[in-house]
């Protein structure tokens, strides 16, 4: 268990409990979070994504706060390609120039860390300058609809491991000051 970074908005009984000392969930609110460490945020997807109009009880605000921490604090935020909360909050998408934080955004797979689907995934990365290697793109076993939405939530524990290892090696001073 590592006290090296924090998750962010993650779910009980998924792996990070297990893997970091300091998380959040619903419950244990991500807002009081004091900060002083990078963090993996995971806000909720439902309000930025393609069903946003049927997502009724996820916090719509906790996505630009997890923006604000990891520009603040350095590590990475994971939320599905194509999320509108990359437009709201003026985040790159991958390919494109950092941002004023050097923040940028990575095209991943879900599969690639032994999710049975492939589900394209952002990550949006601040104050991190060496990256571990991305595993390559694996097949899919199923499509996302087949999966029970609490399924669907829970990240891979191969994908909590890199994200941690990356989040670990953020530069908080690199990520609080970008003229740094």
């Amino acid at each position: 268990m590592t006290n090296r970074v924090a998750a962010l908005c993650v779910e009980p009984a998924g792996v990070y409990p297990q893997l970091v000392a300091d998380w959040y969930d619903q419950e244990r609110d991500a807002r009081s979070f004091a900060g002083g460490k990078p963090v993996i945020a995971h806000p909720p997807c439902g309000p930025w994504g393609r069903f946003w109009k049927q997502c009724i009880n996820q916090d719509m605000s906790l996505g630009p706060w997890c923006v604000q921490q990891v520009q603040r604090w350095g590590g990475v935020l994971e939320h599905p390609a194509h999320s509108r909360l990359f437009e709201a909050c003026n985040l790159p998408e991958p390919g494109q120039f950092p941002d004023v934080h050097g923040g940028q955004t990575y095209l991943t797979w879900l599969s690639a860390f032994g999710a049975p689907v492939a589900k394209p995934t952002w990550l949006y990365v601040v104050g991190v300058d060496d990256f571990p290697d991305f595993p390559r793109k694996r097949p899919a076993i199923t499509t996302v609809d087949r999966l029970h939405s609490s399924t669907r939530q829970l990240t891979p524990r191969p994908m909590a491991e890199f994200l941690i290892e990356l989040a670990s090696q953020a530069n908080v001073t690199i990520a609080h000051n970008p003229m740094n």
